[in-house]
C-alpha cells in the first residue's frame, strides 16, 4: 500500500457514497490525528448525510471520561494499543448511536517513541453496530509528524470503507 499516492478528498467522497448508500452514520474517535479524520470527511459536500460526530480524546483522561476506556486497559496496554482503540471504537458507537466507528491512537513524534512502540506506531479499530468485535490493526507509518498523521487518516478511512463494503 503506497499511501503517498492516495487522494484524500476522493477517498472521503467514495466513503461518503458507500455510507450514504447504506443509510449509515460515521463516528470518529481520534487521538494522534487530532480531528483530521473528521476534517477530511466534512470537507465533502453533503457529509452531514453520513457523518454524525467526532471525538478527539487526546489525553488518557479524555479517553476514560468521553468514551469509557477502562483505566485497567490503559494501564495494561498503554494508550497506543489495539485494546484501547477497540474500546474507543465501542465507546464511540455506544455514545453516539452511529452505525460505524473508527478509532485511532498513535505516536506521531518526533518524540514519545520507545523500542517497543517507536515513532510511527499507530493503532486502529473499526467497529460496526452489528455486535461483531472491532477489527484492529497496528501500522508502522514513516515520515515526519505531519506525514504520519496524514497516513493514519488515509488508513483509517480505507478501513471504514472496507468495513462498509464487507457489510453489504
Amino acid at each position: 500500500m503506497h499511501l503517498d499516492s492516495f487522494d484524500l478528498p476522493a477517498l472521503s467522497t467514495r466513503l461518503g457514497a458507500a455510507l450514504k448508500a447504506r443509510g449509515w452514520k460515521l463516528v470518529t474517535a481520534e487521538s494522534c490525528t487530532g480531528g483530521w479524520i473528521a476534517q477530511a470527511v466534512t470537507a465533502v459536500a453533503g457529509s452531514s448525510d453520513w457523518f454524525d460526530r467526532g471525538y478527539v480524546t487526546y489525553s488518557n483522561a479524555a479517553k476514560r471520561d468521553e468514551l469509557a476506556v477502562s483505566e485497567a486497559t490503559l494501564q495494561a496496554f498503554g494508550a497506543v494499543s489495539e485494546q484501547v482503540t477497540a474500546e474507543l471504537a465501542r465507546g464511540a458507537l455506544q455514545r453516539s448511536g452511529c452505525d460505524i466507528a473508527v478509532a485511532v491512537s498513535g505516536i506521531a513524534g518526533p518524540s514519545g517513541g520507545t523500542p517497543q512502540k517507536p515513532v510511527g506506531t499507530v493503532c486502529f479499530a473499526w467497529a460496526a453496530r452489528n455486535g461483531a468485535a472491532p477489527i484492529t490493526q497496528t501500522h508502522r507509518l514513516g515520515g515526519d509528524r505531519a506525514a504520519i498523521r496524514e497516513r493514519a487518516v488515509i488508513v483509517a478511512l480505507q478501513g471504514v470503507l472496507q468495513l462498509a463494503e464487507l457489510a453489504s
